[in-house]
């Protein structure tokens, strides 16, 4: 989608939108739409549209208002995105190829004015790659949007935001496309491309590296598949030299058929979205690299592919992991955590962070617990689970604190090995961020962020259709640019 500034309104363009306030006076529309609004009950609340159609130089126009909310809301900024992705989503299939949006009526600051963009751009990323019998009304037609009436700064404030959107928009690819065009290697492909000539270096682990680096966990997940696993790091170092880096870990099953424990048929094929953790890790260090953020950051992404075969993990079986523990694998469902606990070690290990976060889709039981409004996050330590959840309140990435501690390590004990991979049913969330803890080196703050019912929605959000979400890429972004940017 093209976002243009420009000064004046280009007169062929039929859809002009505008941004109010709720409770603003409408007395310079036309009357159609000055009286038409309040009698539609349009208040100008966040994310409300009115519509209306009027006669100006002897050609119709269609006239859009959105609502943002009252201007000194808490929540101001994302009370501003909703009006621009309330519009994206009235307009985006509607038939109009362009439209006008003026940002001069809401008294809006340049950072909220790029709010809007945000909003209207998040809205607008849609996947029909593979649809090719579409109906036309189906289709999307809105493809550019002009910007006149912005705020000073907000062409500067876009630059960032625009990096955001891209971080985000390659999260939703990467959730979106299938698990036979998307697996381990196809994954490092992706990104391989998406940050070429970025400035980020990349390294990736074969099997066989990862075998010598003893990464029997994660070796014994992928070993059922005909699909060989990857370790995929990016690195970039855009802070002082010699700091230590943020370190951002995501759990990467581009399919899990749960293995040998094979899943129920009905919903597995949602389970293309299990590299979910993965794919925000790879979003947002997307976003930090092309707005050159001011900070040392890492991300890795553990790839493997989950599948039954005469070959995979068993149930009973022991795998050494890269830390020297072992672990009794009583079911082969639970292996989003044998796949971080090496990629946490070896992150540890090779890049020395200061801060470690991990995102993963990890487990049915933390959507038991918060439904679909927030992810969980586990910590070891006070101040990065409060920096997280601040986060994630400015961007609407949700968090909500969960606990691990002594008491649980005795429910992961096991008779043959250090530690099982799944508990009793009780605390199944808590039980997963405590075997993850076990793989954490003393003195390294670390979060575990469990987003299993956040990466994918069976409805539209403000800033999402149906499908991916593009959770945590902008809970990365602002989490970086709160605590590791000077």
């Amino acid at each position: 989608m093209k976002i243009l500034f420009t000064d004046t309104s280009p007169a062929h363009v039929r859809l002009n939108a505008r941004i109010v306030n709720q409770g603003d006076a409408l007395s310079d529309l036309d009357a159609a739409l000055s009286d038409g609004a309040p009698a539609a009950r349009f208040k100008g609340s966040a994310g409300q549209v009115f519509e209306g159609f009027v006669t100006q130089a002897g050609s119709l126009k269609r006239v859009a208002i959105a609502g943002a909310g009252e201007p000194d809301a808490a929540k101001r900024g994302l009370n501003v995105e909703r009006a621009g992705a309330a519009l994206m989503a009235k307009y985006l299939r509607s038939g109009e190829t362009e439209m006008v949006i003026d940002l001069g009526h809401a008294d809006l600051s340049g950072e909220e004015a790029a709010g809007v963009l945000l909003g209207l751009r998040l809205r607008g990323w849609g996947f029909d790659e593979y649809r090719t019998k579409l109906a036309a009304e189906k289709r999307i037609t809105l493809e550019t949007v002009h910007v006149v009436g912005a705020p000073a700064g907000t062409e500067d404030a876009w630059q960032t935001a625009s990096a955001v959107a891209t971080g985000v928009e390659f999260t939703k690819k990467l959730i979106t496309l299938p698990a036979n065009i998307l697996y381990p290697e196809s994954f490092v492909a992706q990104c391989e491309e998406a940050f070429a000539g970025t400035g980020a270096e990349l390294t990736v682990l074969d099997e066989d590296q990862m075998g010598e680096l003893g990464m029997g966990a994660l070796l014994g997940v992928g070993q059922g598949s005909v699909r060989a696993s990857r370790m995929l790091a990016i690195r970039w170092n855009g802070g002082k030299a010699g700091d230590k880096p943020t370190a951002f870990v995501g759990k990467g099953v581009t399919f899990d058929t749960g293995g040998i424990s094979l899943k129920p048929p009905p919903g597995m094929e949602d389970m293309k979205w299990d590299m979910g953790g993965a794919g925000a890790v790879a979003g947002g260090m997307l976003s930090l690299v092309l707005r050159k953020a001011k900070a040392n950051v890492v991300a890795v992404m553990g790839l493997v592919e989950n599948m039954p075969d005469g070959n995979a993990i068993r149930p009973g079986d022991v795998v050494t992991t890269m830390s020297g523990q072992t672990v009794e694998v009583l079911n082969t469902d639970a292996e989003g955590r044998l796949v971080l606990c090496d990629a946490l070690h070896w992150t540890q290990d090779v890049f020395k962070p200061a801060r470690i976060v991990d995102f993963a889709t990890l487990t049915g039981a933390m959507i038991i617990a918060l439904g679909h409004e927030y992810g969980g996050v586990f910590s070891n330590d006070d101040d990065l689970a409060d920096q997280l959840t601040a986060a994630g309140g400015t961007t609407g990435d949700k968090l909500w604190r969960l606990p691990i501690g002594p008491a649980y390590d005795k429910l992961i004990d096991s008779p043959i090995a250090d530690i099982k991979n799944v508990g009793p049913r009780p605390a199944g969330s808590i039980t997963a961020a405590q075997f993850l803890h076990r793989f954490i080196k003393k003195g390294t703050p670390w979060a575990h962020c469990d987003v299993a019912g956040m990466v994918f929605s069976d409805k539209p959000g403000h800033s999402w259709d149906k499908g991916a979400t593009g959770y945590g890429v902008r809970l990365i972004d602002q989490f970086i640019a709160d605590n590791a940017e000077g």
